[in-house]
């Protein structure tokens, strides 16, 4: 056997100091270095300001974006301890922000409960930033550190006196690191109001110094939340079920109601995060439901149609919004990024405490009851007549491709990674799009007129629908909890639509479609929209497309006389060609990626536009219509 050289020896070990892994491999502690990690930087900041809310001391919290691309997090809770460390010899501060697992969370005396849990908050966004400025109100002084990619500029040092306590971190992310990124309002915005019903009592506020703007938010807490959240849909019984439960260390809020929409939404939260995947107390809570639902129709006597089968949890739970937001010491994940409890005890403590308070709701408020039953028996009754409607479009393999829909120009391709599909709205601009198009990769399917409203309509109407059955069934991924998007046949799905107020309609209805019925390919950015141009110019043998009246404006200014201007008020239009060189193309083509930076808002803003409450979708058209060019979900 052949002697193996090498050079691994204990000096072969490389050990970072300080911080430099964190910047060496970012992605470890933050997720990515895109947009997503660009943010968490701020998250993990405002984690911590949000802890002292919850352990009762602070009550206003600001994020200031500053003009030089930092953003800034202040608190008026009880200060980052400024005396020197025992064991370290430096101050409390530059312990937080230069010492990994290193904080006030894991002893529990400081906290009882926190969101930021791993003690690697602080020292990650000063490792993964240009420059770091911490001010501290404490002990009758204020006092300033400052920091720069994980290093100490300046030590903690008294600046002024003051009879105010509280803690401002101001830091700019690096772009060495990030890029040259901005601050999204939007996504701030939205977790700032998310934070002001779990934490009621708190004022948050937000500045931008740029514009001026400023927003205050405030809140009651979950109920305010619940009825924010379903603000488009009118709910079976008024006021929503509401509750508190603290048992130990475990603290428990839950706000819930059902309303005439046929999904279920859960949104959980331990300690103020999200967990997107829910966990044991989620799984807690719907079991406490089916159970105590069931228990009251069974001792009411209001099973007799289903001849004795009880209801199941998809049947119980059809119609309902819930918000649960658990509290507890020490919470087990399952991941680095907290998405999903894992802390099985919380199931236990969840489950007993909903099925007694919810029992008690349901026999106090026998309307209610009957209100949720009665939808869920007709849940059960339709729900085998979904299954089947489900599964005359569920996709069958490439080989048995006769089962595609007939009005389906498909591609030639059989790799999802190349194959795009286009849906486009009239026989015309279907006409055109299948002669523009690439056959090798490029699906067409065209709709006729508008598709039903999903928002509205009951799982069996919606999957009654032709056109509906025709999206399904081309695209062959299956639907709700079925719905798996590495079966997709298209690697993108394009919605091509006309570029005016009937095209905006159409592709809200898919859109909709696609955020109740096949929500992960939204989420897993398989949905874009076709940007068409609005306008065709010619001077001479110079030829421009247009995509807005701005451009316009600006190519009369620059072209000045003699301009030749084509107004497109459809896709059906424009030649083959034309729709080739300026929608299909892919060198030449602009199209939008719809992406859904917060599940809450977008559900929020799909009932409102789609819901059945008229009076609130026209103020909110009203409202926003002068801002609105371009959609974006």
């Amino acid at each position: 056997m052949a002697e193996v050289k090498t050079d691994y020896s204990a000096k072969a070990i490389k050990v970072l100091k300080g911080l430099e892994g964190v910047r060496r491999r970012p992605a470890m502690y933050i997720g990515d270095t895109g947009k997503r990690g660009f943010h968490h930087l701020l998250l993990e900041i405002l984690d911590n300001a949000v802890d002292e809310a919850l352990a009762g001391y602070a009550k206003n919290i600001t994020v200031r974006l500053h003009g030089d691309g930092s953003v800034s997090v202040e608190d008026d809770g009880r200060g980052i301890p400024t005396d020197v460390h025992p064991e370290l010899g430096i101050s409390g501060v530059e312990v937080v922000f230069t010492v990994l697992h290193a904080g006030g969370k894991f002893d529990r005396k400081a906290y009882q409960v926190s969101g930021g849990l791993h003690g690697v908050g602080a020292s990650v966004v000063n490792a993964l930033s240009e420059w770091t400025e911490v001010i501290v109100k404490r002990d009758g002084k204020v006092w300033k550190a400052r920091f720069s990619r994980g290093r100490v500029v300046e030590p903690l040092h008294p600046i002024g006196e003051t009879d105010e306590t509280g803690t401002l971190v101001r830091f700019k992310p690096d772009p060495e690191i990030f890029g040259h990124q901005e601050w999204d309002k939007g996504f701030i915005r939205t977790r700032l109001r998310e934070l002001s019903y779990l934490v009621p009592g708190v004022r948050f506020r937000f500045i931008d110094e740029s514009t001026g703007e400023e927003e205050v938010f405030e809140s009651g807490g979950l109920v305010d939340f619940l009825l924010y959240i379903d603000e488009g849909n009118v709910p079976l019984f008024s006021p929503p079920f509401h509750m508190k439960k603290r048992e130990g260390d475990y603290e428990l809020e839950l706000a819930l109601h059902y309303t005439e929409r046929d999904d279920e939404r859960i949104i959980s939260f331990v300690n103020t995060i999200q967990t997107t995947e829910g966990g044991t107390h989620v799984t807690g809570l719907r079991a406490a439901l089916t159970k105590v639902i069931n228990e009251y129709a069974q001792a009411h006597n209001m099973l007799r149609e289903l001849k004795g089968k009880t209801l199941s949890g998809e049947d119980v739970r059809e119609g309902l919004t819930a918000i649960l937001h658990l509290k507890l010491p020490e919470p087990q994940f399952e991941g680095q990024t907290k998405t999903k409890l894992g802390t099985s005890q919380a199931r236990t403590f969840v489950e007993s405490a909903v099925a007694k308070e919810f029992r008690r709701f349901l026999e106090e408020n026998p309307k209610a009851a009957q209100a949720i039953i009665q939808k869920a028996i007709l849940a059960a009754k339709s729900r085998a007549a979904a299954k089947k409607a489900r599964e005359l479009v569920k996709r069958k393999s490439f080989l048995e491709s006769d089962t595609l829909p007939g009005k389906l120009a498909d591609c030639i391709t059989k790799d999802p990674k190349e194959a795009e599909l286009f849906i486009v709205e009239g026989d015309s601009a279907g006409g055109s799009a299948k002669q523009a198009r690439d056959r090798r990769t490029q699906a067409i399917l065209p709709i006729r007129g508008k598709i039903r409203n999903v928002e509205k309509a009951e799982a069996v109407k919606v999957l009654s629908n032709a056109e509906v059955r025709a999206i399904i069934s081309a695209i062959g991924c299956g639907i709700k909890d079925e719905c798996d998007p590495s079966k997709s046949r298209y690697g993108k799905i394009i919605i091509m639509s006309d570029a005016d107020v009937d095209g905006a309609h159409i592709r809200t209805l898919l859109l909709t479609l696609f955020w109740r019925f096949m929500r992960p390919l939204v989420e897993e950015g398989y949905i874009y929209i076709a940007m068409p141009p609005l306008y065709r110019v010619k001077k001479g043998k110079r030829v421009k497309y247009l995509y807005s009246d701005e451009e316009l404006e600006q190519v009369k200014r620059e072209w000045g006389d003699k301009v030749e201007i084509q107004r497109y008020k459809g896709l059906g239009e424009m030649n083959p060609e034309q729709l080739w060189e300026t929608t299909m193309n892919p060198e030449t083509r602009t199209l939008k990626k719809v992406k859904v930076q917060d599940a809450v808002e977008a559900d929020h803003l799909f009932s409102i536009l789609m819901g059945k409450v008229v009076e609130r979708r026209r103020e909110f058209i009203e409202k926003n219509a002068q801002f609105v060019k371009n959609l974006d979900v």
